[in-house]
């Protein structure tokens, strides 16, 4: 059991890498624009410029970047892109948004009555969260892995992006998930950082994610706040 840790933090240069590909896929920064100078975007975002060009050149494997030699870097924006979170679907209102997140607990518990079925085990892991997107409170995640698939969770190992904690930590991929959304009261585990009272409504998804052999193994609930996020999920052209 653990309570009130913040969850480990990906590398600054992921971060960032995270925060672009998330302003790209957003519309934020659009295709063919250029980049400010890599010195004077370092300054704008407090990180070495060393990290920035970690960053730019994750950017630039996935071709969402052309770097052009003595002109700049440019935005190529392509949807469909992997990336850490492209399967967070909640934006700030203004699009995109850093990802974060505050672990609030870790239990091993009997799976809820309410959920469908995922994995053989009787019980899960339970993971509750406040995410936050640039720093603003977005959500209330609380989330279940099948027991099964873990005999221990370390909390301080938790990674903010827990698709990225299960496939280093556990050897869990997953692949593909099923979003029902809706509206529904915030639970009264309610972190006081997250702005809605609890019982009142906001917005809901519910979520059943699938192993790499299509098999349910985790299922999870988030509340997020209609005032400032919205869940979107982009279809890309065929």
């Amino acid at each position: 059991m653990a309570r009130g840790q913040t969850s480990a933090a990906l590398p600054k240069h992921a971060q960032i890498s995270e925060m672009l590909i998330r302003d790209i896929a957003s519309g934020r920064l659009a295709d063919g624009v250029r980049l400010p100078p890599e010195r004077e975007m370092a300054e704008s975002l407090g990180i070495a410029v060393g990290t920035l060009r970690k960053a730019l050149e994750t950017l630039a494997n996935k071709g969402l970047l052309d770097r052009v030699q003595g002109s700049g870097n440019y935005v190529r924006a392509r949807p469909g892109v992997a990336s850490i979170y492209s399967m967070l679907r909640l934006e700030l209102a203004a699009g995109g948004g850093l990802p974060t997140a505050d672990l609030l607990s870790v239990d091993r518990l009997a799976k809820p009555a309410d959920a469908p079925g995922f994995g053989p085990s009787d019980q899960g892991w339970r993971f509750r969260r406040l995410r936050f997107l640039s720093g603003v409170p977005a959500a209330l995640e609380e989330i279940w892995l099948d027991g099964a698939q873990a005999r221990d969770i370390v909390a301080r190992e938790v990674s903010e992006s827990l698709y990225l904690f299960y496939r280093e930590r556990l050897g869990l991929v997953i692949l593909s998930a099923e979003d029902r959304v809706s509206l529904a009261p915030v639970p009264d585990w309610r972190d006081a950082r997250f702005p809605p009272d609890p019982g009142q409504m906001a917005g809901y998804v519910e979520r059943l994610s699938r192993n790499a052999a299509g098999e349910p193994v985790e299922f999870s609930r988030t509340w997020f706040d209609p005032g400032t996020v919205t869940y979107i999920n982009r279809i890309g052209r065929g």
